[in-house]
């Protein structure tokens, strides 16, 4: 059964206090995702490292119960 958007952000959330993630369901699946999170922890931290950060919020479930996740990061401007 694939993940909720719900589901996905709360987990983020979870992991990453403070952060705003906007979810969008790419193909009307609720299977492919795209997301885009933006957290205070991303501060300072490449691409890389802010992705890394997301999917580890995931708990492992990237690439099987959540089968596609298109992400965008960013730390606040303000």
């Amino acid at each position: 059964m694939p993940m909720s958007a719900a589901e996905i952000e709360a987990m983020i959330k979870h992991a990453l206090p403070g952060a705003e993630v906007e979810m969008r369901d790419l193909a009307g699946d609720n299977d492919h995702w795209a997301a885009n999170v933006t957290a205070p922890q991303f501060a300072g931290k490449s691409r890389v490292q802010q992705h890394k950060m997301v999917y580890e919020a995931l708990d492992g479930k990237m690439g099987g119960v959540l089968h596609a996740l298109q992400l965008t990061t960013q730390a606040p401007t303000s």
